[in-house]
């Protein structure tokens, strides 16, 4: 080894590790929204740290950290300027990632990265020792902000897919398809525009389907088509769909996602299709978020990101029959599976 390679390597192995500062510089920026705060003409420090109410001595040295990443621009006079990065941190992007950068920066999420070496031991979650429940208890009972964060960053995933994956998705001789655990409903939504003599559940928790997608919601365009059923789908799944579609919910640890799956085969006639769409670790462009995910999920509730042969055989152990797996878009996977015995 080379002095230079190993310096480049020494290099690396101190950024690594300073990697948490650096999910705190990009939380920062969403929570004063500098994002929003700076519009289309280059600012000073000072005229952005009046738009969000900080220190400018203390806002110039977090837009420094920014730029070295991209998020932000300096442009050689003391003004900043957008880059493609800093506008995904714009609310009103269109392909806006603000909310999924504060759910991966939650409060809590700081607690868990330390306990990662006993997760790894037990092979399990560590969030109830943390915090005395589990983490969707806590969630709604005790941080219903951080639980606003989590539909949010959730409704802006499905609108970056939920196109693609109603123009792959074959509905044809369908009469009702049920969004399971489908959050505000974006999916089930676009899925009913898209095809208008289906009709639609969206099935989740309670408190989740207070806040409905729009469209869905009482008054709205596609209310008379669509029901919101409350429950949960490792406890029990609305009957009656002709289609059901699981999209980014089987993240749980393997017998959580096997009770939801055998609830989904128990509540559909024979010969109903279930649908499956997941990112799966050994499918995605993207490794270093996908393996950092599937750990965060270990530390929350002793979940998993699936490899394709994995969620394959969890799908089959619950008594349904895969029929075709394939690619939708860059990130996501689709299992179309049926209910045997038609």
């Amino acid at each position: 080894m080379t002095t230079d390679a190993g310096l480049h390597t020494v290099m690396l192995m101190r950024e690594l590790a300073l990697s948490a500062g650096y999910a705190g510089i990009l939380r920062a920026a969403a929570e004063l929204r500098l994002a929003d705060a700076l519009g289309e003409a280059p600012a000073t420090v000072t005229e952005l740290a009046l738009e969000v109410d900080a220190d400018p001595e203390a806002l110039a040295r977090l837009l420094r950290a920014l730029a070295v990443h991209g998020v932000f621009a300096e442009d050689g006079q003391g003004r900043y300027t957008h880059t493609e990065m800093s506008r995904l941190l714009r609310a009103d992007a269109p392909r806006s990632m603000l909310y999924m950068v504060l759910w991966a920066t939650e409060p809590w999420t700081w607690a868990l990265w330390g306990r990662l070496a006993e997760a790894v031991r037990r092979g399990g979650e560590v969030f109830g020792e943390v915090y005395g429940k589990d983490f969707f208890t806590h969630l709604h009972e005790d941080a219903p902000d951080s639980a606003q964060v989590f539909d949010r960053a959730m409704t802006q995933s499905s609108v970056m897919s939920a196109r693609m994956v109603a123009e792959m998705l074959d509905l044809d001789g369908a009469g009702v398809v049920a969004d399971i655990a489908g959050g505000q409903g974006y999916l089930l939504a676009t899925l009913l525009e898209r095809h208008p003599t289906v009709r639609g559940v969206l099935f989740d928790l309670p408190k989740v389907l207070l806040n409905p997608d729009p469209r869905l919601a009482e008054g709205g365009t596609l209310a008379g088509r669509a029901r919101l059923v409350p429950g949960d789908c490792r406890e029990s799944v609305t009957p009656g769909a002709d289609v059901y579609v699981l999209k980014n919910i089987l993240e749980w640890e393997d017998e959580s996602t096997l009770r939801a799956l055998r609830n989904v085969r128990a509540a559909a006639r024979p010969g109903a299709k279930v649908v499956v769409i997941e990112n799966l670790v050994d499918g995605s462009p993207e490794m270093k978020f996908a393996t950092a995910m599937d750990l965060l999920l270990l530390l929350n509730v002793g979940g998993r990101r699936h490899t394709k042969d994995g969620l394959v055989g969890l799908i089959g152990q619950a008594g349904l029959e895969v029929t075709d797996l394939r690619r939708v878009g860059p990130y996501l996977h689709m299992i179309e599976s049926t209910v045997p015995g038609a």
